[in-house]
């Protein structure tokens, strides 16, 4: 910034050779006396260091020559005023440039430093150059701070020291400076001014690195240009780019003051995929900030953004890290292919956790959901040993001991996280997931502790919405999701696609929603929490699948406050590789509560909750169903509880500790409880009354006890005579085993209320 370019202000004092009536001998003002006739100076026109230049004899103890033309004092603008001098004979003065501040009115303004530093003259004929710069602002390298009050100056030279010396004055040069405290005028520096190149092939790193280091506070300005960054950059001030970077996989862009998408996006001149990696790998790498947020924004992606390679000097991360607030959506790419790979491998139930033998096995990815007859649902490669020919599987395999032919198919997802040995406490927020039916949402680590998925929506996946390929789901929060299937103009039977499976305990999944998935939820860990969910999984056709697939028989799952729509939850063993009962508790620990159940255009044998015993001699040990409402649409449905037995059936005689109490029935024709309370009215006499249970013990159970017998009127013998007798009873009796006798000592009619149990 130049004014006397750019403005065309005049600053220059005009040259001794145009006269000396403009140079005064005092302060400058108007009317001052001049140099012009003074006997003791004159304009010398020719002088050996000076094409023309002012004598002056030192006749007073500080004489001083201003020039009497108005400088005017700009805000925003800085003056150098420069003199050079030479002292040719008697007493050598100092010297020292000299000003007068005053107003448009003419008044001066007081209080201001007008002198610049002193400089001594030391010999005779040498040119010493002395120089002051005044401007408004305290600078550093100010030496005039004359704020804004000024209007203008006169300026010029004094000498000081004793009297008597010659000395020989060049014309004096009043220039804008302004230039010089243009860095630290303006807001910015540019990223140029400390050696970036900007030409695509050098290094500019360094330059980049000292550019932050100089801004203090200010911005860094990286300007137009194709900056390449061979190492990692940290920046710690706001920085903005016209020009874009290119980096190796391995460095490390941090943008500590502007850590969002939208800044890494202009870094990386637009692309999106690599901003999103990039700001992934600062993520994890800096101690700065614990969030990075998509600024609102949608990423396009081409293929699967696999983490563990964005951050490729981590294979493990502790911390919490939150990735919020924006979109990812996939557009139309063979990226997003699945593979599927055919393989021959062993199971052993003595080492339940792994296939051995296996061929082909470099071709098979980590991450892949294992199909074969014997597996379960949602078993995925957790591990792959190429040189052993193993692969660790992320739960056992039901009942597939020996060796045969096992599938190995490898969806895509948009973060896919399986690279990463362990990740601990990885929080996704407020992002949208837009699968557009060509892949997968989100693929977890193999291991970590209580990551959180929260308050995002998982539009139209293809294959899977959140997948577990281990115990990266420990401790995990679900919570505030939206699951819409892109398989909702299927029928059930033809869906495949999962919202949920997890592996690990702990696993908390709340306040969601799901839409038309083959299952919601595919549960493998115990001691979880299934709350205030609304899946559904209706549609014309009259078949319904299961919403929430229990794995484990030992599962301490509570399931509460849910909308369980036109889908059932299902309770199997299907993780047992030696799936018959031998010990232990059998399926126990289930509690269903405070739910609604609905089914509409159901057949009469459907059921909201089924027991899948995939072994003999299986008993529920253990389960609490309360609180619920069970309603059937459009038709009446026989029972809401149902087993399985297409491998096998439970053991009704072992069951122990179920209750079945407080519930709804609506469209039920057998609304089960356990303790059972029946009304009995003997109209005949008999000595053996057979009381029925009618189809409402849980699961078709055994009457195994009874726990109270009330008689509710008197009961009479053949003679109408009142018996006081109390009769006693048996169990198990009927061909369902399923009925209560009470046994008299001779036969009587009357009335009893029974409470009994199909458990011990």
């Amino acid at each position: 910034m130049n004014k006397a370019v750019t403005d065309g202000v005049v600053f220059m004092p005009t040259p001794f050779s145009d006269g000396l009536d403009v140079w005064s001998r005092s302060d400058g003002t108007p009317g001052s006396d001049t140099y012009d006739g003074f006997a003791t100076a004159a304009y010398v026109p020719a002088d050996a260091d000076f094409s023309g230049c002012l004598e002056i004899l030192k006749t007073d103890a500080t004489q001083r020559l201003r020039y009497m033309g108005d400088t005017p004092i700009l805000p925003g603008c800085y003056l150098r005023v420069t003199a050079r001098v030479k002292a040719i004979s008697g007493v050598m003065p100092a010297v020292r440039i000299g000003a007068w501040a005053g107003r448009d009115n003419g008044t001066q303004v007081t209080g201001l430093t007008v002198t610049g530093p002193m400089v001594q003259l030391t010999s005779y004929g040498a040119v010493v150059e002395v120089s002051a710069i005044v401007g408004v602002g305290n600078r550093g390298g100010v030496d005039m701070v004359w704020g804004t009050e000024p209007d203008l100056g006169h300026f010029g030279l004094d000498l000081t020291g004793p009297n008597g010396g010659v000395v020989r004055i060049d014309d004096i040069v009043i220039e804008d400076i302004t230039s010089v405290f243009l860095r630290t005028l303006m807001n910015w520096v540019d990223v140029r001014d400390y050696g970036a190149i900007g030409d695509g092939s050098t290094d500019d790193s360094a330059a980049f690195e000292a550019a932050d280091a100089a801004a203090n506070g200010r911005k860094v300005l990286v300007s137009k240009g194709n900056y390449r960054l061979a190492s990692s950059v940290t920046f710690e001030n706001h920085v903005e780019f016209e020009g874009r970077v290119t980096m190796p996989d391995a460095a490390i862009l941090s943008l500590t003051k502007d850590f969002e998408l939208s800044s890494y996006v202009d870094a990386f001149g637009g692309d999106e995929e690599t901003a999103l990696k990039k700001g992934l790998q600062s993520l994890l790498n800096n101690a700065d900030h614990e969030s990075f947020d998509l600024s609102g924004r949608r990423v396009s992606l081409s293929g699967p953004i696999d983490v563990r390679v964005a951050v490729n000097n981590r294979d493990s991360y502790a911390q919490r890290r939150v990735l919020r607030n924006g979109q990812l959506r996939a557009e139309t790419s063979t990226g997003w292919d699945t593979t599927s790979v055919t393989s021959q491998a062993t199971y052993s139930a003595s080492n339940q956790w792994q296939l051995t033998g296996v061929s082909n096995i470099a071709n098979i990815e980590i991450g892949s959901l294992i199909e074969a007859a014997g597996v379960g649902r949602e078993i995925y490669v957790k591990e792959v040993n190429v040189g052993a020919q193993s692969l660790t599987l992320s739960q056992p395999l039901s009942d597939a001991v020996g060796t045969q032919t096992y599938t190995f198919t490898r969806f895509r997802y948009l973060l896919d996280f399986s690279g990463f040995s362990r990740l601990d406490k990885f929080e996704i927020e407020d992002v949208e997931f837009q699968c557009n039916e060509i892949c997968s949402a989100v693929m977890l680590p193999p291991t970590g502790v209580v990551n959180v998925i929260r308050n995002c929506v998982f539009n139209r996946p293809k294959d899977r919405g959140i997948t577990s390929i281990g115990e990266g789901c420990q401790g995990m929060l679900i919570d505030y999701n939206q699951f819409n299937s892109a398989e909702g103009g299927l029928t059930t039977q033809n869906r495949s696609s999962v919202a949920i499976n997890t592996n690990a305990n702990d696993v908390k999944i709340r306040n969601n929603r799901a839409s038309q998935f083959r299952h919601f939820a595919v549960v493998s860990g115990g001691n979880g929490v299934i709350a205030n969910n609304h899946f559904f999984q209706g549609d014309s056709s009259g078949v319904r699948s299961a919403g929430i697939v229990l794995c484990l028989k030992n599962t301490n799952t509570t399931v509460s406050g849910n909308y369980v729509d036109n889908c059932f939850i299902e309770w199997t063993n299907e993780r047992d590789p030696e799936p018959d009962f031998v010990s232990g508790f059998g399926f126990s620990g289930l509690s269903v509560t405070n739910n609604v159940f609905l089914c509409s255009d159901m057949s009469a044998q459907f059921s909201f909750i089924i027991v899948k015993p995939y072994g003999q001699n299986h008993r529920v040990n253990g389960m609490n169903v309360s609180g619920n409402l069970f309603r059937s649409s459009g038709g009446t449905i026989n029972r809401v509880d149902r087993v399985d037995t297409s491998f096998a059936g439970l053991n009704l005689a072992a069951m122990r500790n179920i209750h079945f109490t407080n519930n709804t029935y609506l469209n039920v024709s057998n609304g089960v409880e356990n303790p059972l309370l029946l009304s009995h009215a003997q109209n005949t006499h008999a000595q053996t009354w057979v009381i029925d249970t009618a189809n409402r013990l849980p699961f078709g159970g055994y009457t195994l006890q009874v726990e109270s017998l009330v008689l509710s009127s008197r009961p009479r013998d053949t003679s109408n005579v009142s018996l006081f007798a109390t009769p006693y009873t048996s169990v198990r009796e009927g061909g369902g085993q399923d009925q209560v006798h009470a046994i008299w000592p001779e036969p009587v009619r009357g009335d009893a209320t029974l409470r009994v149990r199909m458990d011990s």
